[in-house]
């Protein structure tokens, strides 16, 4: 047997949640630029794409469900978007580090813990195959209507705490971030050195 499994057709097992509070700050890095450009607070409504816990359904368009992937400190966000090249690009497409501070609380199903083991995956949902997990996320979705996100750990930054919002935490985020700046920022240059030599990536 695999070690992530296909889901079962239903999922009945009770959700194991995680609430991040209202006041929480979380991070993300967006693209301003290139072929599909986005502001702070996009949700990402088009998909399945590479990303792993896309709950889109298949083949990739347009469609109701919605998704913004986080983490709790911004050097996770960039071992997870540079992860195929190692290299932090501070330019190509305009990408932006923003801080959004949650106006809300909001629930996710929490994928560290016991729950994957019980539900018939494993902790390899974290790094095995991407369409698989994309599969459970859609079975998750379907079976849990309270629940607004998937609390993970980053398998490419020491298995940190890592969120995907689905659009039903919408109502959740700020009308303003707390932080909103372009990586090519001069003033972000000492902080991106430091977290690409922790990472071991390279930096341009």
């Amino acid at each position: 047997m695999p070690k992530l499994p296909e889901p079962p057709a239903r999922l009945t097992l009770p959700a194991i949640t995680t609430t991040l509070p209202a006041g929480t700050t979380v991070w993300r890095i967006y693209f301003t630029g290139g072929a599909h450009p986005a502001v702070w607070d996009t949700f990402r409504f088009f998909g399945p794409t590479l990303s792993r816990f896309d709950h889109h359904d298949p083949p990739p368009h347009v469609q109701a469900q919605g998704i913004l992937y986080t983490a709790s400190e911004p050097t996770t966000c960039l071992a997870e978007l540079f992860q195929m090249t190692r290299i932090i690009d501070r330019v190509s497409h305009g990408p932006w580090l923003v801080g959004l501070e949650l106006q809300r609380d909001v629930v996710h199903l929490d994928l560290t813990g016991r729950w994957p083991t019980q539900a018939g995956a494993s902790m390899a949902i974290h790094s095995g195959p991407r369409p698989r997990a994309q599969r459970w996320s859609r079975a998750i979705y379907a079976a849990y209507p309270h629940v607004e996100g998937l609390l993970y750990a980053s398998s490419m930054h020491a298995n940190q705490p890592a969120a995907a919002l689905y659009e039903r935490a919408r109502a959740a985020l700020p009308a303003t971030p707390v932080f909103n700046r372009a990586l090519a920022d001069p003033a972000l240059l000492n902080r991106l050195s430091a977290a690409a030599t922790r990472l071991g990536y390279g930096m341009v």
